[in-house]
């Protein structure tokens, strides 16, 4: 993906959560404390003046009672039915190096296939709300994945398969030295 697209995508982001808040006539204020997200720093990503984390981008969309997946999916649609990979979106966390690359064509169907990298060390936690509206399943392709769904904890290595259970707080982790790659199926529910 060339630096234009990624640009790109980080506008449609900002207009995206700008769009949102906007159709719930939230102000700013409103919109920070229900997310926990502090006021200046979603007036920057409105802005397009910052870029960011998947953790953020989480509590944002829990706010708006959408999944992660299903606002990047908003900023991201097209309607064309097939994406080349050199076409896919790829969005990548700012502060962690974690990249998240849609696979599937930016129709808003209601199946999604995601592929991502984690970088080795990082942790990227989420909220229950971030899967309230989905049935998730992770592939893990490359390296070992831990991920902690509430109390339970997984070690997945490659060829491996969760279904995800009850919406819960989960942690992704790679604990390894080495890149963590997987697909994240989604359903909306």
């Amino acid at each position: 993906m060339s630096d234009s697209a990624a640009i790109d995508l980080t506008q449609a982001i900002s207009a995206r959560v700008k769009t949102e808040r906007e159709a719930r006539n939230w102000s700013l204020s409103e919109l920070a404390e229900r997310s926990g997200v502090s006021k200046a720093m979603i007036s920057k990503i409105e802005r397009g003046e910052a870029s960011p984390t998947a953790t953020v981008l989480g509590r944002l969309s829990g706010a708006f009672g959408l999944t992660l997946s299903t606002l990047l999916a908003l900023a991201e649609q097209t309607g064309e039915r097939l994406v080349r990979q050199a076409d896919q979106a790829v969005w990548q966390d700012p502060e962690t190096g974690y990249t998240r690359r849609r696979i599937s064509p930016p129709t808003g169907g209601v199946l999604e296939l995601l592929e991502i990298e984690l970088p080795a060390g990082v942790k990227v936690p989420y909220p229950p709300d971030a899967f309230v509206f989905q049935h998730q399943q992770i592939w893990v392709t490359q390296g070992v994945l831990t991920f902690r769904e509430g109390s339970q904890t997984y070690r997945l290595e490659a060829g491996d398969c969760l279904q995800l259970g009850a919406p819960v707080e989960c942690e992704f982790f790679n604990a390894g030295d080495e890149v963590c790659r997987y697909v994240v199926g989604l359903v909306r529910r």
